[in-house]
């Protein structure tokens, strides 16, 4: 169960700072020089989301998050036109301290006059993909708290160092160009806005940045767990870096994926718009001839998207994806009935190259009407990816 529970329970922080620090939390020592933000790079930061009507800031207590609300604090003081700040600190409840860490995150909150709240993870928690579920939890959990105050801005402390391990975790697992781009500054989720403003900063660059501050902030344990994925992901990063695939090379590639990302996404969508398509809640109806020469990494884009738009945004794998688009393509050009069902969805290609897309009437079955005549279907054209 996902709730939001324990009310405010802030002291000043000036209070905070006199008194003997908790031993999960790191003391500030002196800055490096280049550990500074300026006022103007502070505004450079926070200028895309100037017209959001509210942002909930995603605070753990780290020095990643901890600079963040450190950084919209600044950005938001003495400015007559800025968006609300919100501080959210989730407590998943998966280590005998996460509580009285989320109450010293909630503290600094306060202490920077900030509005804030506690959310906790209830319910059992998962023996497998601890940190999957438990980021997957926390999204939700903060999302829902922002709909509920009327915020439509998610801001993540997302750094550097995260967004390198995330392109090399995706290479390592075969990703395609999408994947290779990276975390997007800024994307959709539950109608709001998920924003990532620090992705170009090291973390390293954070805690010194929190440390100019005179800000403490606390070390998750779990950050050096070696039975995390992303821990092993960092103990092979500094092994590949010996080899030149360190930060530096891994966000060049992301740049480079993201730009070639773009370029075909965009051309993709100016095919779909082309075709002369109906479509409804469920179901999709067009001659797509204008895809018969097209590459298939476009081919593959399009029936993404629409697979997307049939079966609500679920998740399907590459391959799959991948398998359906070769086969549909090969059919495409020769002129040839196709027909294949894959996460709910079930697609009819007809010999004139009109192509119909349904949602399955029953796990295990397809809709009577999505079936292509016998005469024009050899059973080497069926394929059921599902």
């Amino acid at each position: 169960m996902l709730t939001c529970e324990r009310p405010d329970q802030a002291k000043p922080y000036k209070n905070l700072v006199r008194q003997s620090r908790a031993s999960s939390a790191k003391t500030a020592a002196p800055a490096p020089a280049g550990a500074r933000f300026s006022s103007t790079d502070i505004v450079a930061l926070f200028s895309p989301w100037e017209a959001a009507r509210g942002i909930v800031l995603g605070v753990s207590g780290g020095p990643d998050s901890v600079a963040l609300m450190l950084l919209a604090q600044e950005w938001a003081r003495g400015r007559a036109e800025r968006p609300p700040l919100y501080v959210a600190i989730v407590d998943h409840g998966l280590r005998k301290d996460s509580a009285s860490e989320a109450e010293m995150a909630a503290r600094w909150a306060a202490g920077l006059a900030l509005p804030h709240a506690i959310l906790v993870w209830n319910g059992v928690k998962p023996k497998s993909r601890i940190q999957d579920r438990a980021r997957e939890a926390r999204y939700q959990l903060l999302f829902a708290y922002a709909a509920n105050i009327g915020a439509d801005h998610v801001m993540t402390a997302h750094h550097a160092d995260d967004q390198a391990e995330t392109i090399l975790f995706r290479l390592l697992r075969g990703s395609g160009v999408s994947g290779l781009a990276g975390m997007a500054s800024s994307s959709e989720r539950n109608g709001l806005v998920l924003a990532r403003p620090l992705l170009a900063h090291a973390k390293a660059d954070l805690a010194a940045f929190c440390e100019s501050r005179a800000h403490p902030f606390i070390d998750d344990p779990s950050n050096h767990d070696p039975a995390y994925a992303r821990t092993r992901m960092r103990r092979l990063g500094g092994l590949l870096a010996d080899e030149g695939l360190g930060r530096v090379a891994l966000l060049k590639l992301g740049r480079r994926a993201a730009r070639a990302e773009a370029a075909l996404a965009a051309h993709a969508c100016a095919i779909r718009a082309g075709l002369a398509a109906q479509r409804e809640e469920g179901g999709f109806r067009a001659d797509v001839s204008a895809l018969a020469d097209e590459p298939e990494e476009i081919v593959l884009r399009f029936l993404t998207d629409e697979l997307k738009l049939i079966s609500g945004g679920k998740p399907l794998r590459l391959e799959r994806l991948e398998a359906l688009a070769l086969r549909f393509g090969q059919a495409l050009r020769a002129g040839i009935a196709f027909t294949a069902t894959l996460g709910g969805a079930a697609f009819r290609l007809q010999g004139n190259r009109t192509l119909v897309v349904v949602k399955e009437s029953a796990r295990g079955g397809t809709a009577k009407k999505t079936r292509p005549e016998s005469s024009r279907r050899g059973p080497e054209n069926d394929v059921r990816l599902t």
